[in-house]
């Protein structure tokens, strides 16, 4: 999953992004609220990490303009504020979540793995397919009960395959949302990883559609 963090102190920001990077996220950072709307409304994210003291651009007015935009992905919006009023502007403003300044690095994880799952429409912390299962919090994989170990990039294609399940993906939807905006992916490295990881499952349940991308199903 590929996230965006838009905070503007740089110790901060390397924290969170090693932490989500660590959590198995593609993480790109912005470290002022106007370079964080301009990434936010070009590019493909999974959730939003968004402080709202931003310099140049606050971060309620970035969120507004996303969401004026038609930008739909969850946003966790960091403060130092205490009072609710500053908070409710950004719920308002279309934010899913908030944190207050300081918080636990663990639980920033926590939150953007639920918001994501239940924005892809999963209300249980655990998807099944098949005989596959995959653990949103801890990112384990096990088949009939059996764990399965897969390298990070196998997992972030695994866990936005079956997050989407039932669904088309295609190959640059799959690139842009396992991927920061700085990688370069050559044409058959996704057809490699995804070899792999139906080797690995020995559960046949991503589909190939010529031309179109992949599928995974609830059942085989």
């Amino acid at each position: 999953m590929r996230v965006l963090v838009v905070e503007d102190e740089p110790a901060l920001a390397l924290n969170l992004q090693r932490t989500l990077e660590a959590a198995g996220f593609a993480v790109d950072v912005a470290y002022d609220g106007e370079e964080g709307w301009f990434l936010g409304d070009t590019e493909s994210y999974d959730a939003v990490v968004l402080d709202l003291g931003l310099p140049k651009v606050d971060g309620v007015t970035v969120l507004q303009r996303w969401r004026a935009g038609g930008r739909t992905m969850p946003v966790l919006i960091l403060t130092a504020r205490g009072r609710w009023s500053e908070k409710m502007a950004g719920f308002n403003a279309g934010a899913d979540d908030y944190l207050t300044k300081p918080f636990e690095m663990d639980e920033v994880v926590y939150r953007l793995k639920a918001l994501i799952r239940r924005a892809a429409g999963h209300a249980q912390p655990e998807i099944l397919c098949g005989l596959v299962r995959l653990d949103t919090h801890s990112g384990r994989v096990t088949v009939s009960g059996q764990p399965v170990v897969l390298t990070a990039q196998e997992l972030r294609i695994l866990s936005y395959l079956m997050h989407h399940r039932g669904r088309v993906v295609s190959r640059t939807d799959l690139v842009e949302h396992v991927y920061d905006r700085n990688a370069e992916v050559d044409s058959n490295v996704l057809d490699v990883l995804v070899g792999r990881i139906r080797k690995k499952l020995g559960a046949d349940i991503i589909h190939t559609l010529r031309g179109q991308g992949w599928r995974v199903d609830a059942e085989n």
